[in-house]
């Protein structure tokens, strides 16, 4: 008789994990033959412990999310607290609960100005979702049905509901079920690194900017609805646009009666060294959905906080927004995400990204463009992207076949810190306690990890 593993342990965990679990975004004989997931069981402000042992360097803030770092207990009383005096009330038919109220009140001061109402959710994607059907439903109460059309950029996330990986633009997403649905459009990515050729990047900026303007006179700009796009695209490599894109995308929407949407799911919450992304690029949304850093990934939340003129169009239409969730302005969440913004400002968190641990950050990074594999470090704040090329002086890439960020991201995880590929990009976005100490051993790790891919591809 074959003996079982003892329960709870690594070879349990994992077994259990192979046969019950289903992954997002995972290829499971990849997995497999990995010899399976790792197990993550313990964390504490910028560290992770695994099921082994291991102490690693969230280099990742878990999923570009857990901004106040692991373990604050205040975040966990306030959850408890929440649930003993009243764990669940839907904000549905004319009620309420205090703690969506005081939250909506509290983004309306810190977000970019009009924008004064939160629509509540509980991931990126619904949010996103959610961006889709109220835009359609403001144009049809302005007697413009037919402006229904989104346009975003090619290599954009947004989510990967239907709907929101409709309004992304990877094309892996879109193969895996016939997307984008019909109504979204996609443009050119402000990518100056991979697309920009002999163009400065303000020329370039320019350019992907009237990409956009090209796109909505080929469709009509009466059948336009909104623009979507990250400040800085993070999914999609940490790709930081020209100083010229934001200020001519603003203009083009502004010409054409076209809603600019910010998805700030990323940026927000002190990421860029701002509040959020929108005020660090000086953009004025909309519309601008949020998620993540809103609770610092402790509780699901998302928000989308709507301009003035939107919210009276569409609440005051005299018939009802028939949408939302049962979990819309979860009182728990809620009061999570309250916890987690007092905590943010009494500790200083979104000053100290922007004048102390952003700028090191980036000087830090900036050190590693002389090694051998990058081609370019960009970033803002406590986000970044390294670029691994094969050719500094034309900006080639290595073939697909090397796989050279899978082989950096390996390597990261056997020198113990957590960082992303996204193709031939690493990505980093740690959280925003982290100190110059632990900066200077991400970095460490980071390049050690950059010298033993190098070595194994001949680069070094």
């Amino acid at each position: 008789m074959t003996s079982q593993p003892a329960r709870n342990t690594t070879t349990w965990w994992r077994e259990a994990d192979r046969r019950h679990h289903l992954h997002p975004f995972t290829d499971a004989k990849e997995l497999a033959e990995a010899g399976g997931s790792r197990i993550i069981t313990k964390a504490e402000g910028v560290w992770l412990e695994d099921s082994e042992g291991n102490r690693m360097l969230d280099g990742m803030a878990g999923l570009w999310c857990v901004n106040v770092g692991y373990g604050h207990k205040e975040l966990a009383e306030a959850a408890y607290n929440q649930m003993l005096e009243l764990p669940y009330y839907n904000t549905f038919f004319k009620t309420s609960t205090p703690p969506p109220i005081e939250l909506a009140e509290k983004l309306a001061e810190l977000t970019p100005e009009g924008l004064n109402h939160a629509f509540y959710a509980t991931s990126g994607s619904e949010a996103n979702d959610t961006i889709a059907r109220l835009v359609r439903r403001y144009w049809a109460i302005k007697g413009q049905p037919e402006k229904r059309c989104f346009i975003s950029r090619d290599n954009a996330y947004h989510g990967s509901t239907m709907a929101a990986a409709s309004l992304g633009g990877m094309k892996a997403m879109h193969e895996l079920d016939g997307l984008p649905l019909p109504g979204f459009e996609h443009v050119m990515q402000p990518y100056w690194y991979k697309e920009g050729g002999d163009l400065s990047p303000e020329d370039f900026g320019l350019k992907a900017a009237r990409a956009v303007e090209e796109k909505i006179l080929e469709l009509g700009a009466d059948t336009v609805a909104a623009f979507i796009g990250e400040p800085i695209q993070g999914a999609g490599g940490v790709i930081v646009p020209p100083a010229s894109y934001w200020p001519e995308i603003q203009r083009i929407c502004g010409k054409y009666d076209v809603l600019l949407v910010a998805d700030e799911v990323i940026c927000g919450f002190g990421r860029t060294g701002h509040w959020f992304g929108s005020q660090c690029l000086d953009i004025k949304p909309d519309l601008m959905p949020m998620a993540k850093g809103i609770t610092s990934g402790y509780l699901p939340l998302s928000a989308v906080m709507v301009g003035d003129e939107i919210a009276d169009t569409l609440y005051g239409a005299g018939a009802e927004f028939s949408h939302g969730f049962t979990y819309s302005g979860h009182p728990v969440s809620c009061a999570v995400a309250l916890a987690n913004i007092a905590l943010m400002e009494r500790e200083g968190l979104v000053e100290k990204v922007h004048e102390e641990t952003g700028p090191y950050l980036q000087a830090r990074l900036r050190e590693l463009a002389s090694h051998p594999l990058v081609g370019e470090v960009r970033g803002v704040g406590l986000i970044a992207g390294i670029e691994l090329v094969e050719d500094k002086s034309t900006r080639r890439s290595y073939a697909a076949e090397t796989a050279v960020g899978v082989r950096c991201r390996e390597n990261c995880v056997r020198n113990l810190v957590i960082s992303r590929a996204v193709g031939d990009s690493m990505v980093l976005s740690p959280p925003l306690i982290i100190s110059k100490a632990e900066i200077d051993e991400l970095v460490s790790r980071l390049q050690k990890s950059l010298d033993d891919t190098a070595r194994e591809i001949g680069a070094l």
